[in-house]
């Protein structure tokens, strides 16, 4: 088996030429609208954006913002099969502007725009993010009624293109779709509204002419959404590449990848990550067959049987469904420009 990735770097801030409908499935975040870290981000589009901030017009702040990443997801859009899936990481933002504080709601503003584009929902996540110590002084303190909650998780919006499930229909697509199946107990992790289990990653960039931050999010959230909405050998992409977590998860899950990043600076950065793809990937699926393996232990100390087994691992499984798991390692990487070649065992 063998996966391609492409990245596109474009500083005009236009995304690839490709082909209508040729992607399974799109896992990105964008720059937050209404968050100060990226205000020169979309000010560059639109510098009208600065003066409604110093006005303290924050709403026609935060449309302007929206209607520059509305033409990010037109094109996704135009690329994505029907039936695919759109999964979005996004917070929303709060801020004070001339005094006066406010909530700015991304996530609702984005899922607005999918909706109106025949787009069904399907049960958002809540990305459970602390950030803040637990000595919490907001607003007013103690006092009413100016006090307010602090915002202590981010949104994955996860949206299906049409109403009607993909399906499956050529033969390798179900051989594909068998191999890619997951574990019970990850099925029970992964599948929950609510992901306490994943922690932020801080990236400060050392590096010239960047931002000072890459807000990425971990690996861990780019691999699960992979899994749980992907088949092997899918097309993933992500409009919005940064540090190239959502590549690099492509990459270890056994997907194919198109992402896009308009700061070519960022390329360092990314094949650094890249380049170290085969010993980190392999060291993610290992965990993942030794996290079954203890959960097997576990089970079989609490007197559970298991009925199943996989026929690769020989581990006990729940269900006849995990019988053809295949989790295949990374034997090689290649490179011709800004394209990739991973190979797996087979």
């Amino acid at each position: 088996m063998k996966t391609v990735h492409k990245i596109f770097y474009d500083n005009a801030k236009h995304l690839p030429v490709l082909e209508n409908n040729c992607v399974d499935l799109v896992v990105t975040s964008p720059p937050y609208p209404m968050i100060q870290m990226w205000d020169d981000v979309f000010i560059k589009d639109d510098p009208t954006i600065r003066m409604d901030i110093e006005s303290g017009n924050g709403k026609a702040a935060f449309e302007k913002m929206h209607i520059i990443l509305d033409k990010i997801w037109l094109e996704t859009d135009r690329f994505l099969k029907e039936g695919g899936i759109v999964c979005i990481n996004i917070g929303d933002a709060t801020r004070t502007l001339n005094k006066s504080f406010s909530l700015y709601p991304s996530h609702t503003r984005i899922v607005d725009f999918f909706y109106k584009r025949n787009y069904y929902m399907l049960p958002e996540i809540l990305w459970r993010k602390q950030t803040n110590a637990p000595n919490k002084y907001m607003g007013s303190g103690m006092l009413p009624v100016g006090a307010y909650t602090t915002l202590e998780h981010e949104y994955i919006l996860v949206l299906r293109k049409g109403n009607k499930k993909r399906e499956f229909k050529s033969y390798e697509e179900k051989i594909n779709r068998k191999a890619s199946a997951f574990f019970w107990e990850e099925r029970n992790s992964w599948f929950s509204d609510v992901w306490f289990d994943l922690k932020g990653v801080k990236q400060l960039l050392h590096y010239d002419n960047l931002r000072g931050r890459s807000a990425s999010y971990p690996f861990e959230l780019a691999y699960r959404l992979i899994n749980m909405f992907s088949i092997k050998e899918d097309m993933v992409f992500d409009p919005f590449v940064g540090a190239g977590t959502t590549t690099i998860a492509a990459m270890v899950a056994g997907r194919n990848s198109i992402g896009v990043e308009i700061e070519e600076n960022f390329k360092e950065i990314i094949e650094a990550s890249i380049n170290k793809v085969i010993s980190f990937g392999n060291n993610v699926i290992e965990n993942r067959i030794r996290l079954h393996s203890v959960f097997v232990d576990k089970q079989k100390a609490n007197n559970k049987d298991f009925k199943y087994n996989n026929k690769l691992y020989n581990l006990p499984v729940v269900s006849k469904q995990e019988n053809e798991i295949v989790i295949n390692k990374l034997s090689n990487l290649d490179k011709i420009e800004n394209t990739f070649f991973v190979d797996y065992v087979v």
